[in-house]
């Protein structure tokens, strides 16, 4: 019986050690906490670390790609086992890709991809097929009428603004007249101060494509002080403002991603690498267009 006991206990260690080993150090560096979008990003993988047992780190890089790269040379020297990263900018994250690939931790890149280093996979919507669902729905929408339209741009040099932009124009070549596009950075006050300044210069617009829908947001507030009516936003990401705004009658429309499964899955994907188990090179979460 006390062997018995013995080779009971002894197992009951080996699976405790076998637990322990499996846990892990995940680092996520984000590339903002101000925009709603990452913040639901974030929670899910923190939420998703949780559930499976792993450490995380998250760590800030306000849109700095200078911060981006020592908040992951901060997280190599604390030695974690994975690194999540959501780029400030798919060329100047390469740095910081590259300084993980010198230490050997893999490295995951979440929405946003990065445009050299090594890459275990990247986890995003289809960003172009988005962008088609958006110019499809304001085809749909102005049919038989005017058709000029503007398109407001995300952070120049992001896979994300390259791609939505990609597939909007890709889905309204030859049908609607785009009479400006300029970059407002994702960001809700640039949103509104470009379009003021493309209100006063263009005398007709019919609808606004915007990159995402902080700009959307801020593109309303603008045409709403402006006095102008019937123009159909559509914007990118579901975030809650934004849906609000749709049910609300504000905005026309958002194409929906799922940021909370994006960072969820990427811990599922650390999961995986951590277990040296293989994982895909691009794995998509799905989309779909809110409206009213």
């Amino acid at each position: 019986m006390k062997s018995k006991l013995k080779y009971l206990g002894l197992m009951v260690l080996a699976l405790s050690i076998s637990t322990i080993s499996e846990a892990a150090k995940i680092g996520l560096v984000i590339s903002t906490q101000d925009n709603p979008f990452f913040v639901t990003l974030k929670e899910g993988a923190v939420s998703k670390a949780k559930e499976m047992g792993h450490e995380i780190v998250v760590l800030d890089s306000q849109n700095d790609p200078s911060k981006e790269l020592g908040n992951v040379e901060d997280l190599l020297v604390n030695k974690i086992d994975v690194l999540l990263i959501n780029p400030t900018d798919s060329d100047a994250v390469v740095s910081a890709v590259k300084a993980a690939n010198r230490k050997k931790i893999p490295v995951i890149t979440l929405d946003r991809a990065s445009n050299g280093g090594k890459i275990v996979t990247h986890i995003a919507s289809d960003n172009v097929a988005g962008g088609e669902l958006a110019g499809n729905f304001i085809i749909e929408k102005l049919e038989g009428k005017s058709n000029k339209v503007v398109e407001l741009q995300g952070i120049p040099g992001t896979t994300a603004a390259r791609d939505r932009g990609d597939g909007f124009n890709k889905a309204v070549n030859n049908k609607l007249n785009i009479i400006s596009k300029q970059a407002a950075d994702f960001d809700r006050t640039k949103g509104l101060n470009v379009m003021e300044n493309i209100l006063q210069a263009q005398s007709e617009i019919n609808a606004v494509f915007a990159h995402n829908d902080e700009m959307a947001l801020g593109a309303f507030k603008a045409i709403e002080a402006s006095g102008r009516k019937d123009i159909i936003i559509v914007g990118f990401d579901a975030t809650e403002d934004a849906v609000k705004a749709v049910k609300d009658g504000k905005i026309s429309a958002t194409v929906a991603q799922k940021p909370g499964e994006i960072g969820a899955e990427g811990i599922k994907a650390a999961d995986k690498v951590i277990k040296k188990e293989s994982v895909p090179e691009f794995i998509p979460v799905n989309l779909e267009l809110i409206t009213k």
